[in-house]
């Protein structure tokens, strides 16, 4: 890897890594280019997922991941989530016990205020799954992760 290449990856991650909303795209062919809103929810949910994702991949889930979802989630759904944990043996922000190859979020549109968000996560075996997040609108703080097409209680 060039140290150009090193230089714009570390940038890139800092910016994640600090919350500064950037989000990643490319085409086939064509340079990177990462951009976003901090006042975007969607946005927001992309800088938690990929910021997250790198943490346990690091295994630094006890430092980092914990900061993350102390940042992201609302008090009420981390209790919720450490009991959804304790439950089902799995990490609760991916619903996993692995960590996705790839992931990907899309606009699910925005109810009342909250703004809903599709996250599908690629793994290892090309399988895709999707998670359904929800995000308040003036907090900009994730209330409910959950299966797409599994209802809230």
């Amino acid at each position: 890897m060039s140290s150009k290449t090193r230089t714009v990856l570390t940038a890139g991650v800092l910016a994640i890594a600090l919350g500064l909303g950037a989000t990643a795209q490319a085409s086939a062919g064509a340079p990177r280019s990462v951009s976003g809103k901090t006042s975007d929810n969607i946005t927001r949910i992309a800088d938690f997922y990929g910021t997250y994702i790198d943490a346990v991949l690091d295994e630094d889930r006890g430092n980092l991941g914990k900061a993350l979802r102390s940042h992201y989630l609302t008090p009420a759904f981390q209790k919720e989530l450490a009991a959804w944990e304790d439950r089902e043996h799995a990490d609760g922000v991916l619903r996993a016990q692995n960590v996705p190859l790839a992931w990907k979020v899309t606009d699910n549109g925005t109810a009342g205020n909250h703004t809903e968000a599709v996250v599908t996560f690629t793994w290892g075996s090309g399988t895709t799954t999707k998670l359904v997040v929800d995000m308040t609108r003036g907090s900009h703080r994730i209330f409910h992760i959950g299966e797409k097409g599994v209802g809230r209680k």
